[in-house]
């Protein structure tokens, strides 16, 4: 069975013959002021060593055990100790909840199936840095199936779900993530990931780059044998290429944030279903005629304003780029500015990938009861810094749900301290994340087993080719059936006929 062929330019994609084989086959809330006292916060600011890279927590639920997994010592069944979970004695729950994913993701069981005999990532050590839900998991034990040795840490504090964890440890996977990690926390994880003796990564799968922020500022050096990185998130692809711009970008990136299976998949369809699940699951709130601004007219935001739209919420758009606010009133909605609605709506839900979007002094103009969130990677995007002062008053209504009461009684509620909201708080569809995990395994091939003199120092995009094959693995799931290029056709339009079938400047 063909490798991925050496013997093309440095710009050519060829596809193995096992793609070609598969391919081939078919609340409201009450707004009456409450009269409160002051106290004074026990819980840290949360900030990282830059502004982008926020990713730090400051409570657990005090539901669950308080003993920091830190201070556990823990093995799996086989006397393996080499993971930092919650809990292993969670792993058969977890295992079930794996299980589960696995029939919602077609694609990434298939490819499973058929690259395992040729084991295309064997002497492939990867060090992740992602979300660590069930669906990351079968994403995990895929690689671990093409032959990769991974060691992984979470992205962000809060989705990590603790009996996944504890089922990855427990077949033997350094998982190091449990949720509500402090900031310390976080970095010592990833610092776990990557410090460890006898083991050095070369490749690195992020999502919000992190990591790669982490292994840049501690341990430089590690990148003289790593091969590439892939990045998921608008926030990390955004510092690879500040990295390569300021000639910093030691080895090669595939941005996965912008394939076509990405951003029209996990961040439209995604988030046009999850956006609901979070709000209703933390607020209880109903959505009919309710006013609601989201800030960002991006695939996310598409999304999200596609979603409420449909439930008959009356949705105002922010947007700083000409085209995407066209594209939101052609769409049927409001392009305001935040100051000119800030009073009056009921929801502000940001998702620009920027900093700042939402700041103290639009804290101080909204009305009694208005929910902030951010549907970002990022926590940058609502300033919520400046809202630990001695003035006001953080009263923990649920988990991830905080009342900020203003010295007047006006109260605030923000959600999941201003990062990501749906992992944060609800759970995202399976099949989606089947799109992207199967996206991110491809380009982890791709970077490892390229010849030398193919990919340079930069950041690149995936193949046209590698996306429409991603797509094309997921169509079975509808019985669908695609239609078939005449040879006269093909040679009319200039096509092969089994693609790609789009030039690269193309846009869905």
């Amino acid at each position: 069975m063909e490798r991925w062929d050496s013997n093309v330019g440095t710009s050519a994609f060829h596809m193995p013959e096992w793609m070609i084989q598969f391919a081939d086959q078919k609340q409201e809330f009450n707004k009456r002021p409450t009269k409160i006292g002051r106290r004074s916060l026990s819980r840290s600011i949360s900030q990282s060593s830059t502004d982008s890279y926020s990713s730090a927590a400051s409570y657990t639920d005090s539901s669950d055990d308080e003993t920091s997994p830190r201070d556990k010592q823990q093995k799996n069944s086989k006397g393996n100790s080499d993971f930092c979970v919650k809990n292993i004695k969670q792993a058969e729950f977890g295992r079930r909840e794996i299980e589960i994913a696995e029939q919602e993701m077609p694609a990434l069981m298939a490819l499973r199936k058929r690259a395992q005999g040729e084991k295309p990532l064997s002497g492939a050590k990867i060090v992740g840095c992602t979300h660590i839900t069930a669906q990351t998991a079968v994403l995990i034990e895929t690689l671990g199936a093409l032959g990769a040795q991974c060691r992984w840490a979470a992205c962000n504090i809060y989705s990590t779900l603790n009996e996944v964890a504890a089922a990855l440890a427990e077949s033997g996977f350094p998982v190091f993530s449990w949720k509500g990690e402090s900031e310390d926390d976080f970095w010592w994880c990833i610092d776990r990931c990557v410090n460890v003796e006898g083991w050095q990564p070369n490749m690195i799968l992020d999502d919000g780059g992190d990591l790669t922020h982490w292994i840049y500022k501690k341990y430089p050096n590690m990148f003289k044998k790593i091969k590439g990185i892939v990045e998921e998130s608008v926030t990390g692809v955004h510092r690879l290429y500040q990295l390569s711009k300021a000639g910093k970008l030691c080895v090669p990136a595939m941005n996965v944030n912008d394939s076509v299976t990405k951003q029209k998949f996990d961040n439209l369809y995604c988030c046009r279903e999850s956006i609901l699940d979070g709000l209703k699951r933390t607020t209880d709130m109903m959505f009919g005629g309710k006013q609601v601004v989201v800030c960002g007219y991006g695939e996310v935001g598409k999304g999200c304003c596609a979603a409420l739209k449909a439930m008959g919420s009356i949705v105002y758009v922010t947007e700083i780029d000409p085209i995407c606010a066209l594209q939101a009133c052609m769409d049927g909605f409001r392009l305001v500015k935040l100051n000119e609605v800030i009073r009056q709506v009921d929801i502000i839900i940001t998702c620009t990938g920027n900093k700042n979007v939402v700041t103290r002094e639009h804290l101080d103009r909204m009305k009694n009861g208005c929910i902030v969130c951010n549907m970002g990677h990022s926590n940058t995007e609502i300033d919520v810094a400046s809202l630990r002062t001695p003035e006001l008053t953080w009263e923990r209504v649920r988990s991830q749900v905080d009342h900020v009461i203003w010295p007047d009684g006006k109260r605030v509620v923000l959600l999941a301290e201003g990062r990501l909201l749906n992992l944060s708080c609800s759970t995202v569809p399976t099949f989606v994340l089947s799109i992207t995990a199967t996206t991110q395994a491809l380009a982890l091939i791709e970077l490892y087993n390229a010849p030398e003199g193919r990919y340079k120092q930069d950041v690149y995009l995936l193949p046209k080719k590698m996306d429409e094959y991603v797509a094309s693995l997921h169509l079975p799931t509808f019985d669908a059936h695609l239609t078939e290029l005449s040879d006269e056709q093909a040679k009319y339009l200039g096509l092969n006929k089994n693609g790609p079938f789009k030039p690269n400047y193309y846009r869905y």
